[in-house]
């Protein structure tokens, strides 16, 4: 397909077939395009949680307010940004920048000493959303490529985020959830499949100046 007829084909699967589980190397291609998606300052202050077990996954049904993807899908990515940010983050991007491309720290410093003022500005709630923005970032991503791999998938805000980290003990781990994207097949009697989409034409939300 292309890309168009890819996010055509997408949807947002609200029935899952829960006999079918996808391969390890679709959920390794979800893993890497998570990893490459463009982020602000290029600092990588998100991280993906990978849930397969179904069991494990029943427990959240309930802070996922009723809504069975997040336990018939074959897998769930819970979307999380960390509890804090700070220097220890810049510094710690800018020794990988240097390792991968042996970048002279003359012309790296002022950069990091620049982002480290701007981190450092904020106060700790923009953080938290500045963060959060950067994950609906990498959300819209793997979607995209969801369509392009054939892999249905639902995005989803609809959880409760601070009871879900209490199951998932994200907090011991210095995360929060902020998305979760449950990923698999669609099942053959999800009815919403073969609707139409509904969007507005290009004229309307297009503007060209």
């Amino acid at each position: 397909m292309s890309i168009i007829e890819s996010l055509n084909w997408r949807y947002a699967t609200k029935k899952f077939d829960a006999s079918r589980t996808l391969p390890d190397a679709k959920i390794q291609v979800l893993k890497e395009a998570f990893n490459l998606t463009a982020l602000s300052y290029g600092l990588q202050t998100l991280k993906l949680v990978v849930i397969a077990d179904r069991t494990a996954r029943e427990r959240l049904v309930e802070v996922a307010y009723g809504q069975r993807q997040v336990a018939d899908a074959s897998h769930l990515f819970v979307l999380c940004i960390q509890s804090e940010i700070d220097a220890n983050d810049i510094d710690s991007h800018f020794q990988t920048v240097k390792q991968i491309r042996n970048t002279p720290d003359e012309i790296l410093e002022p950069f990091k000493a620049q982002l480290k003022s701007t981190i450092d500005s904020m106060p700790e709630i923009k953080k938290l959303d500045w963060a959060s923005r950067q994950a609906y970032i990498a959300l819209g991503n793997l979607m995209t490529v969801c369509a392009v791999e054939e892999i249905d998938s639902c995005p989803m805000e609809g959880f409760i985020p601070g009871k879900l980290d209490e199951i998932l003990k994200l907090n011991e781990k210095g995360l929060k959830s902020v998305l979760l994207l449950p990923v698999g097949y669609r099942a053959e009697d999800d009815m919403f499949a073969e609707l139409k989409k509904v969007r507005k034409s290009l004229s309307e939300t297009v503007i060209e100046l």
